[in-house]
C-alpha cells in the first residue's frame, strides 16, 4: 500500500475528509467521541484546549456548551484514562471497569501516598454533601508535593485516586476546575455495567482502532499500552483466519505490520480532500507521531517543554493540514486581552513547502481567521 492510499484511509476514517461529518450540537459531540473512540483532555491553555481543537476540526459549528451538555446533562460521555485522560463514550464503560478495579485491589502507582483516612473523607463529604470541586474542602492540612504536578490539598489526591478506581467521575467541568460526583449518583444505576472480559477488551481496542484509524499497527491499536499487544494480536490473528481482516505492506514501514479490512480496501475514496485544517498536536492524526511520520512523512515536534534556542517550530505550534498533506507548522498564541491571535512563526514543512506557496497561503490564512473566531468565543 502506498502512503497516498494509507493517508486516505486514515483521514477518512478520521472524518477530516468531509464538511459535517457529525452534523451539529451536543449529538454531534457525542457522535464525534464515539467515533473516535476518545478525544484527549489537555490543560495547556496558549490557544484553546486540545479536546475544544479536536471536536472543532470535526464540527465546524463546534459549542463548547455542547461538550458540557454531552458531559453533565446527557450523560453520553465521560472521563477516563485511554492513553491520557480523554473523553470517551458512556457506551464503552465497561471496557474501563477492569482497570478500575485493578486500582482498587492494587492501588496506583500516582498515589502511593494517598492515605486511607483521607479517601475516606472524600468519599464521607460526597455521600452527604453532594458533587463537590477541590475548592469545597477548606479543612485540608496542606502537605510538601511529592512531585511538581502534585496538589499540596490530600483530599485532591484522594479524589483522583477515587476517580481511577472508579468510585467517582467528573460530573462537570468550568475551565479546568473538576466537579467531582458519585459514580453510580451521576450514572443513576441500580447496578454498575457488567465489566468487559479480557477478550472482549481487546476486540474493543482492535474496532475502535479501525473505525478511527482505518488501516491499523499493534503500536497504532494500543498506543502507550503495550501490555495489551498480545491479547489483540490474538484478535487480530482470528480476525484474519475468518477473512474479516487482510494484512498490507505500507511503504517504508519496513518489517512493521498493517491490516485492514477488506471493505475499507474496496470503498472508493472521493478523491482528495482540499480541506484545509489547522490540527492541535494532541489531534489523533498527530499524536502518533511514528505513525504520523511514516504516512505524512511530517515529524512533529511538541517543544512547549524545549529551552527557546533549541526549538525548531515554536512554543506551541499547530500543524496545518491541506488536502492530504502537512504543509505548515504554525506556531500561536491567543492573545484574550485584546482579542486576537497571533502568528508568533510560520514553517513551512513538507514537499509543498518547496512549490508555489502564495495562494496556499492565502487559503491556510482564510482559515486562521475561522480559527481566530473560535479562540475567541465566536
Amino acid at each position: 500500500m502506498s502512503t497516498a492510499a494509507a493517508r486516505a484511509i486514515w483521514l477518512r476514517a478520521q472524518r477530516l475528509d468531509s464538511e459535517v461529518p457529525f452534523g451539529e450540537g451536543p449529538q454531534a459531540t457525542a457522535a464525534a467521541i464515539e467515533h473516535l473512540g476518545y478525544v484527549q483532555i489537555d490543560t495547556i491553555h496558549v490557544i484553546e484546549r486540545c479536546h475544544h481543537h479536536i471536536l472543532w476540526n470535526r464540527i465546524p459549528a463546534y459549542r463548547r456548551t455542547d461538550l458540557h451538555q454531552a458531559q453533565s446533562i446527557d450523560k453520553s460521555i465521560f472521563e477516563y484514562w485511554t492513553h491520557a485522560l480523554s473523553y470517551v463514550p458512556a457506551r464503552d464503560f465497561r471496557f474501563f471497569i477492569p482497570a478500575m478495579k485493578l486500582h482498587r485491589r492494587e492501588g496506583h502507582r500516582w498515589f502511593k501516598e494517598v492515605k486511607p483516612a483521607d479517601l475516606a473523607k472524600v468519599m464521607r463529604l460526597l455521600k452527604k454533601d453532594g458533587a463537590m470541586t477541590i475548592r469545597d474542602i477548606e479543612d485540608d492540612v496542606l502537605v510538601e508535593k511529592v512531585h511538581p504536578w502534585a496538589s499540596r490539598k490530600p483530599s485532591k489526591r484522594a479524589l483522583q485516586l477515587a476517580f481511577y478506581e472508579g468510585r467517582v467521575t467528573i460530573s462537570e467541568r468550568n475551565g479546568m476546575l473538576k466537579t467531582y460526583e458519585l459514580m453510580d449518583r451521576h450514572f443513576g444505576w441500580d447496578k454498575p455495567p457488567k465489566p468487559a472480559s479480557a477478550r472482549e477488551t481487546a476486540g474493543y481496542l482492535l474496532d475502535r482502532g479501525l473505525r478511527a484509524q482505518g488501516v491499523v499497527s499493534l503500536d497504532s491499536i494500543c498506543h502507550l499500552d503495550a501490555p495489551s499487544k498480545k491479547a489483540v494480536r490474538q484478535s487480530i490473528e482470528a480476525r484474519i483466519r475468518r477473512k474479516e481482516l487482510v494484512a498490507v505492506a505500507i511503504d517504508g514501514a519496513g518489517k512493521q505490520e498493517h491490516w485492514v479490512q477488506p471493505e475499507t480496501l474496496e470503498a472508493r475514496a472521493n478523491g482528495a480532500s482540499e480541506r484545509v485544517h489547522i490540527l492541535s498536536p494532541f489531534d489523533p492524526l498527530i499524536i502518533q507521531r511514528k505513525r504520523t511520520q511514516l504516512i505524512f512523512g511530517y515529524e512533529h515536534f511538541f517543544e512547549a517543554y524545549v529551552p527557546k534556542e533549541k526549538r525548531r517550530y515554536g512554543y506551541f505550534a499547530l500543524p496545518v493540514l491541506v488536502g492530504d498533506e502537512i504543509v505548515a507548522a504554525l506556531d500561536l498564541k491567543t492573545d484574550r486581552q485584546n482579542g486576537k491571535v497571533l502568528l508568533q512563526k510560520w514553517n513551512w514543512v513538507g514537499a509543498t513547502a518547496k512549490g508555489p506557496r502564495k495562494q496556499l497561503k492565502r487559503r491556510i490564512e482564510e482559515e486562521l481567521h475561522r480559527f481566530e473566531r473560535f479562540q475567541l468565543g465566536g
